[in-house]
């Protein structure tokens, strides 16, 4: 068995023809579902970035434990499994959080990998003084502020050292890729995860693929939306969608060659390809910019999944609307290769809903540690908050205490206990930590809070787009029955349930 998992980023499932959008042309995204198997009800887990990723490797929800952070020593890792188990496992990323405090041990668990820099703020381009007046030229200031030393200044300064389209780092993640399968396509047993970090913010495309969706906007540089609520004209708005559309359609093109690769190469009868993001992005859809502040929309929790399988050609161009959530390709992954999970993971393999179109899963809770708990049957959706989300009382369970971009401070260190194992934690203890107000977890990290709050429940079959929250008791009980058993089977710690005003008894 070979697998390619390609994994981009902020990847919207509307802006997919074959998810029913049309704003944006992705005439090989659209090809890879009529040849593979398209999953319509693939929901995140724990949010965003590098939480999703841990819940990837590890097959079960993070986020009722611990915020953004590493990966723990006591986590079972896909990746690790396989490698013990002879498969050659490869990355190549240009997903910078991966080096960041609040990233590591995740790339280093790959038998080899590829670090792309210059994304987003990569602190890539060494340059003493910032280039002010080209910044002030070029950039609205709204977006890039050229008084402030931050990290959208050094994405600038990176980007100045992108010059040609084979510069960008998402096609030099592909052409690291085609190296790979270069030296590899001949070999058997091993896993190659592409993973970009587009279309993530910033929204910068090379200029043939923003020509497509020109708008007419005369202004500066608007590519880099704050997670706040929208205030810009309609103008402004085109412009900032069409620069995220002008980037899909980049990764289009460039998973169109791992296509043409794969048909060039006759490849696909051997070889598992599985298509997928980490989480969406709101695009002024709901009033809002962004992700994690706010309630959870189908926006940002309901992602793509498109999955070839080589043993069951007969079902490409189907579609699955059986439930499935992030958590779910761990199993998946060590399951085409003839492994069992272990008994920590709480995600279900999705084969059998591939083969048999048989359902695994009821229920599927995500969520941001301390945010609202969002849990979804298919067909209902709710975002449960609690009574008051600016409280103290939740507590981060952790023996690697680092935040995003630096470790936990020493006021937070200070309020430090040993706790007792979790049932994930192989009998290790660890330390429990008061997770406080003004500690820099996501989104306090960017002196932001979770906003727009207030429980809702939504049908997302007779109301896709969300527009009118319902009140419907039978659902809304039913919903709830399915969150608290979903947060029992992931040992969420006792102090949670009367944090968030949920009853553990159901």
């Amino acid at each position: 068995m070979r697998t390619i998992f390609v994994l981009f980023d902020s990847l919207n499932r509307t802006a997919l023809g074959a998810y029913g959008g049309t704003a944006v042309r992705t005439p090989n995204f659209d090809r890879f579902a009529a040849r593979g198997v398209t999953f319509d009800r693939h929901y995140v887990g724990s949010l965003p970035c590098m939480p999703a990723r841990r819940d990837l490797h590890t097959g079960r929800l993070n986020f009722t434990h611990r915020s953004w952070g590493p990966m723990e020593p006591y986590d079972n890792s896909f990746v690790s499994i396989l490698k013990e188990h002879g498969v050659y496992c490869h990355m190549v990323s240009d997903h910078l959080h991966y080096f960041e405090d609040g990233g590591h041990g995740f790339h280093t668990k790959y038998s080899s990998y590829d670090y792309v820099r210059g994304q987003e703020y990569d602190p890539w381009v060494a340059m003493v003084e910032s280039p002010v007046e080209r910044i002030r030229a070029r950039f609205d200031e709204r977006h890039y502020d050229p008084g402030r030393r931050d990290k959208r200044i050094q994405h600038v300064i990176n980007r100045e050292a992108i010059v040609e389209e084979a510069d960008f780092p998402g096609p030099r993640c592909f052409a690291s890729a085609f190296d790979f399968l270069d030296r590899n396509r001949h070999a058997d047993n091993w896993f190659l995860q592409i993973e970009c970090f587009d279309p993530h913010e910033p929204f910068h495309a090379p200029d043939r693929f923003k020509a497509d969706y020109r708008t007419g906007f005369n202004g500066r540089i608007l590519d880099w939306p704050h997670y706040e609520r929208v205030v810009e004209g309609p103008e402004e708005i085109a412009e900032i969608r069409a620069n995220y559309a002008a980037l899909v359609a980049m990764c289009d093109e460039y998973f169109g060659r791992l296509l043409d690769y794969l048909d060039q190469h006759d490849m696909w009868g051997d070889t598992c390809v599985v298509l997928s993001t980490d989480h969406g992005f709101l695009l002024s859809e709901h009033g809002w910019w962004g992700k994690a502040r706010m309630p959870y929309y189908e926006e940002i929790s309901h992602i793509p999944l498109i999955v070839h399988h080589p043993v069951h050609p007969d079902q490409a161009g189907t579609r699955r609307r059986h439930l499935t959530q992030t958590t779910d390709l761990m199993p998946t992954f060590l399951e085409l290769y003839g492994m069992p999970a272990p008994a920590e993971v709480r995600g279900r393999s999705i084969l059998p809903v591939l083969a048999d179109n048989v359902p695994i899963r009821d229920a599927a809770a995500f969520g941001v540690f301390s945010g609202p708990l969002g849990i979804t049957d298919g067909e209902w959706v709710l975002y449960h908050y609690p009574p008051d989300i600016t409280r103290e009382g939740l507590t981060e369970y952790t023996l690697a205490p680092a935040h995003m971009t630096e470790p936990f401070s020493v006021e937070e260190l200070r309020t430090a206990r040993l706790a007792p194992p979790f049932d994930f934690t192989k009998g290790v203890p660890l330390l429990g930590i008061a997770a406080l107000k003004n500690a820099k977890r996501v989104p306090n990290n960017d002196g932001i809070a979770f906003d727009d709050l207030g429980t809702r429940l939504y049908n997302v079959v007779r109301d896709p787009r969300q527009t009118t929250p319902v009140d419907d008791r039978r659902a809304r009980d039913r919903l709830y029955r399915a969150l608290v058993s979903e947060l029992k089977a992931h040992d969420t710690p006792a102090e949670v349930f009367p944090w968030y005003d949920l009853d553990p008894a159901g």
